[in-house]
């Protein structure tokens, strides 16, 4: 019998409070998610290569989110099942009035808060693992590109963490809640508390609360805006009393603002509207503002997350890089070990790329063989207006980066290293284009192809190699030499592919001068040369086993050679990591904070729509029918959803400008990221609808409990 009164009340519990069971259903699922992250395919491909940084994420920054969210989820948890047990007060004194002991109630509430609880971690356990087989699968085809296998990512330790999670938060809750409960006598359980008069204070000093919120805020704008590492926690302090001081002085504004319009006063319930919704807001301004903060952060990290992700994904693109392993060592050694049985059927297109800088010239006081003034004069013309060479203005570098003009860039880029540039081979850069299906060049002995590594220039690259083969074609067509060696004029060869050199992209050669073999062997410094054996994975290899298993083949192979080696899925690993460290974690705690926002409002609404709800009989007495009271009840809740929304989303498009201005300094990359920003807006637009009309149906059934007056 004990338990089942209690099944029936956590099934009658859930029914009426179904927007808090469904809440810990998401957050069941997104524990578990978080937990299961080790299980999933990206991650344990990752493990192969990066298994230092994955064990890091692993170990400490999952933990510290999911700690993180267990935090809030608590105290959402608390205010839930607060609410909760003021609604069932009457009944609680009356299973004491009819003789139920104390203790026996507070066993009671554990069952039924357990059964919940249970049942939550049911249902949470099976749509997070249903999402996380989904995004599995989804970061396995997006970004590893068909080379990562699919396993099942199902992951016990990740359920037991997420049900001892959420048990001990239940109880520990139900523990603090059932014991003031206890401490109760009878006849407050079932009469209640009388209803308080809420002070919503006076217009005059709502204005000055107000006013003062309006300048905490503006502070801490200007300070992240201008001051934005050195003042980060003063503008947080600011931000936070700013946003209490301005819903609580808006909140008690709204009177000012029912009397204001005499037409609407008269008609239907705008002036009840208005006031319910002051008190509302002024009676709870502190859980309000924590919803706006926490609505504020879910715009900052969704949006971060979302340019993460673009920024990182162009870099796991293989449009520039040609080969699949990279290694250095002795040069007989190196081409003995390659060319053995073992590793032939895993090589093809082995190429030894020989580089390094430009010797000095000796004598005369000449600091340098080549000289770029006739390039920069050329570069320089193509300036846009109003932009200035930094050089004359005494500057002693460029800032290069994907939203300056290509013109500047390509500046910054003759200026790094420009007395003594790498040398490569035309014979060496043939192989590579040939191994990328492209035609080999032919260079005279004074011509040169002015090369520009595309593995570090990104989204900018498409302009500057534009902008590159413009003036390298105009110079050709007029036969006019920009380039001079040691007084001889060079001419460059415009429209020559840009190919990644090695399969190591911690090879940092960002320019070279690709020249003939003569010319490379009579100016290379012998000293700087660097040798580095490059060679790809067989097609036919790569189409019948897979690229991922080639190379990790390959790479068994050559752990015990002795040789250093890089391959390309040690560098997709490398960016593939940042996306899920970056992204992964922001995204996750951006969605975290929206749930608990959005709970936390619909929660607090309905407990003092529950405290408030006998105005509406009162209302009926005086002649309102059902239907007006339902459409001030729509009203109250759309907008006191809206007033943190809207204030969060102006804090948070000053965060994000902020963010934008001193950490993500590339306009390409965030016009890019617009799509997968839509539709992360679109689904956090979503899920405040989906809670907004979830507590507008929930507060409606409540009031049509009530005993209503003929009118209604």
């Amino acid at each position: 019998m004990f338990f089942n009164l209690a099944w029936r009340n956590a099934k009658r519990s859930r029914e009426e409070n179904l927007i808090y069971f469904l809440t810990m259903v998401t957050a069941v699922a997104a524990f578990y998610i978080v937990l299961s992250l080790g299980q999933q395919d990206v991650i344990r491909f990752l493990g192969e290569f990066e298994s230092d940084a994955v064990d890091k994420l692993l170990t400490t920054v999952l933990p510290m989110v999911y700690l993180c969210g267990l935090l809030f989820v608590f105290f959402l948890v608390v205010f839930a099942n607060k609410y909760k047990l003021e609604c069932r007060s009457r009944e609680l004194g009356l299973y004491l009035m009819f003789g139920m002991k104390k203790q026996h109630l507070f066993f009671q509430l554990m069952m039924e808060g357990v059964i919940t609880s249970l049942l939550a971690l049911c249902g949470g356990i099976i749509c997070g693992g249903f999402l996380s087989e989904i995004i599995s699968l989804a970061t396995a085809r997006l970004v590893g590109q068909g080379v990562i296998a699919h396993q099942s990512s199902f992951s016990m330790v990740a359920v037991v963490w997420t049900v001892i999670g959420l048990l001990l938060i239940q109880a520990l809750t139900l523990f603090i809640l059932g014991g003031e409960i206890l401490k109760q006598e009878v006849y407050q359980l079932i009469y209640g508390e009388i209803e308080k008069k809420q002070d919503t204070g006076k217009v005059g000093g709502g204005f000055f609360t107000l006013l003062a919120g309006v300048v905490f805020l503006v502070v801490a704008y200007w300070i992240i805006l201008k001051h934005f590492f050195i003042g980060n926690l003063v503008a947080v302090i600011f931000g936070i009393v700013g946003t209490l001081f301005f819903i609580r002085g808006l909140a008690r504004l709204l009177s000012l603002f029912a009397g204001s319009v005499k037409n609407k006063a008269t008609k239907g319930l705008y002036t009840f509207t208005l006031r319910q919704l002051q008190e509302n807001i002024v009676s709870k301004y502190i859980s309000v503002s924590v919803s706006s903060i926490l609505m504020m952060l879910t715009i900052m990290l969704i949006t971060n997350g979302s340019v993460s992700i673009i920024s990182n994904i162009d870099k796991l693109s293989r449009s520039s890089s040609v080969y699949d392993f990279t290694v250095m060592g002795d040069d007989k050694m190196v081409e003995q070990y390659l060319s053995s049985e073992k590793m032939k059927p895993y090589v093809a297109h082995l190429n030894r790329i020989e580089t390094g800088n430009m010797q000095k010239p000796g004598t005369n006081g000449v600091n340098s063989f080549v000289d770029w003034t006739k390039f920069r004069e050329e570069v320089v013309q193509h300036l846009p207006p109003g932009v200035i060479d930094p050089a004359t203005q005494g500057a002693l570098s460029y800032m290069i980066g994907p939203d300056n003009p290509p013109a500047l860039n390509i500046l910054g880029i003759i200026s790094t290293g420009s007395s003594t540039p790498y040398l490569i081979p035309v014979s060496t850069y043939n192989r590579l284009l040939e191994a990328s299906g492209e035609v080999p060049l032919t260079l005279g002995e004074n011509e040169a192809v002015f090369y520009i590594n595309p593995d570090f220039r990104g989204s900018a690259q498409e302009a500057e190699f534009s902008m590159l083969n413009k003036i390298s074609s105009t110079a050709k067509s007029m036969n006019t030499s920009l380039l001079s060696i040691d007084g001889e004029p060079f001419f460059f060869v415009p429209s020559v592919p840009m190919k990644g050199l090695t399969a190591d992209e911690n090879i940092l050669i960002t320019k070279a001068l690709i020249v003939s073999d003569e010319v490379f062997e009579k100016y290379v410094d012998p000293d700087t040369c660097m040798v580095y054996w490059n060679f790809c994975i067989p097609e036919e290899m790569a189409n019948t086993d897979g690229l991922m298993k080639s190379i990790m083949d390959a790479n068994h192979l050559l752990k015990p050679s002795g040789f250093v080696y890089e391959s390309y899925l040690n560098n997709f690993g490398r960016q593939l990591f940042y996306v899920i460290s970056e992204s992964y974690t922001t995204l996750y705690m951006g969605f975290m904070f929206l749930i608990i926002a959005c709970a936390l409002l619909s929660l607090q609404f309905l407990t003092q729509m529950n405290a408030t709800k006998k105005r509406y009989l009162t209302l009926s007495m005086l002649g309102a029918n059902h239907e007006q009271m339902k459409k001030s009840i729509n009203k109250q809740v759309l907008w006191y959803f809206l007033i943190p929304l809207l204030l969060a989303c102006i804090s948070g498009s000053v965060g994000l400008y902020a963010m934008q201005k001193h950490l993500h300094s590339s306009q390409t990359t965030i016009g890019q990221s617009y799509p997968l920003m839509f539709i992360m807006a679109v689904s956090v637009i979503l899920v405040l609808v989906i809670y907004a009309i979830a507590v507008a149906r929930t507060a409606n059934r409540e009031i049509g409990k009530l005993r209503w007056n003929t009118n209604s």
